[in-house]
């Protein structure tokens, strides 16, 4: 499947669309606000002063629940409006970046009508991208790359992508866009995808390591059979059925799909670090994940992660720092599946270790000439006319004393 084709995919949703007619009948029918502690999380934060980017076919920000939450866009596709509110797509696809910024951090259009997000006083950056039936001037790959970097460098913390590539693995250009965010301390929340759109299995961005991905539940808290995908990447669980969405141009639609419940992950994320602006990305995932509740069975497990979001107990419990992102690291993941594409490092520590020495090389043997002989340096004559001096010596003395004796026993037979 082409990158293009996947992508596609990403956007649609599980089960149809159904419209809601009324503004009033909508906040009655956000059943997560309350069973996935966020009204009590708003006694703390409602998520002023964080940005979350939504990379997605567009927000419209005209619409009265998002006034004044879209403060930043861009397009990347090269078809869309330079604001990147434009929606891009055919039908019910072109809504669907609206649908996740409503439920991100809409602000509702009354007290108690319209769609109120789940972060209603973060602040949205739109960039726009154009998959599936509506072809960007850029490849599908690189628009998401390029989106990555614009949401980094216009200062968001957060990234919301509810799309799939359907393929577990990614473009190295995404390699270098991702690490990007990693290294300015941003979280990238994505979503599992949706069985019922025909990802049965977790796909990029969701694979990628450090990623914090969202599988879907019913409002029972059950797996989702159609909303959601499985995988040994998924980070935490959140609703992903009878979600309600703001159209663009006005009106509202009941929806589903793990696309709906990223962006309330999205927004959990973004209460945390509004509520705590000295956390690093780490720490911010391991409050979303270590404040799971649990579904029974092994923790994490490739349905649930670790369980089912906990907005409140994300912002207000006690949770021990890490030093590292829980979801992975996905430099030490290129330094061991890219290894071919690199040049070869040296390993950790390496330098500091004391070099071998060389192997000394063989050279001709000298000749020992007769002068070297004769006039020995102190080795060999240490080695071997000393030596050779002594016995010399011994035997001229017993030479001696022999003839001595011969002189001797002759004198003494002729005065005989």
């Amino acid at each position: 499947m082409s990158a293009v084709a996947a992508l596609a995919t990403a956007f649609a949703v599980g089960l149809a669309p159904a419209t809601v007619a009324h503004a009033d009948q909508v906040r009655d029918m956000e059943y997560w606000l309350n069973d996935y502690g966020f009204t009590k999380a708003w006694q703390t934060t409602k998520g002023a002063g964080v940005k979350v980017a939504v990379i997605d076919t567009g927000v419209d920000g005209s619409v009265p629940d998002l006034a004044g939450a879209v403060v930043g866009g861009t397009d990347v596709s090269g078809v869309g409006t330079p604001n990147g509110q434009k929606p891009l797509g055919a039908g019910e696809a072109a809504d669907h970046g609206t649908w996740v910024a409503s439920l991100l951090a809409g602000r509702g259009t009354g007290p108690a009508s319209g769609v109120l997000g789940a972060a209603p006083q973060a602040s949205i950056l739109t960039a726009s991208v154009a998959l599936g039936t509506s072809i960007g001037a850029v490849s599908s790959d690189d628009q998401v790359a390029e989106a990555v970097r614009w949401a980094v460098d216009n200062g968001a913390s957060v990234i919301n992508m509810s799309l799939t590539r359907n393929t577990l693995d990614w473009p190295t250009s995404w390699d270098d866009a991702f690490q990007y965010a990693f290294s300015h301390d941003v979280v990238v929340v994505a979503a599992a995808g949706n069985r019922g759109s025909g990802t049965t299995e977790v796909g990029a961005p969701a694979t990628i390591p450090g990623v914090l991905t969202v599988a879907g539940v019913d409002r029972a808290g059950q797996a989702s059979f159609d909303a959601s995908s499985q995988g040994i990447t998924i980070g935490v669980s959140a609703p992903s059925e009878q979600l309600v969405g703001a159209n663009p141009g006005g009106g509202y639609v009941q929806w589903a799909g793990t696309s709906g419940a990223a962006p309330l992950v999205s927004a959990a994320v973004a209460l945390v670090r509004a509520a705590h602006p000295d956390l690093k990305a780490p720490d911010v995932i391991n409050r979303i994940i270590k404040t799971a509740r649990p579904t029974g069975g092994t923790v994490p497990s490739p349905v649930y992660g670790y369980g089912l979001l906990d907005a409140a107990a994300a912002v207000t419990a006690t949770v021990p720092h890490v030093s590292a992102n829980p979801m992975g690291d996905l430099t030490q993941w290129i330094h061991i599946h890219r290894r071919a594409d690199t040049p070869a490092t040296a390993a950790p520590g390496a330098g500091d270790a004391e070099a071998a020495p060389a192997p000394k090389a063989l050279a001709p043997e000298r000749p020992v000439t007769w002068r070297a002989f004769f006039w020995p340096q102190w080795s060999v004559l240490t080695t071997l006319w000393l030596p050779f001096s002594l016995i010399s010596g011994f035997v001229a003395l017993l030479a001696l004393g022999a003839v001595g004796a011969w002189l001797h026993f002759r004198r003494a037979a002729r005065r005989g």
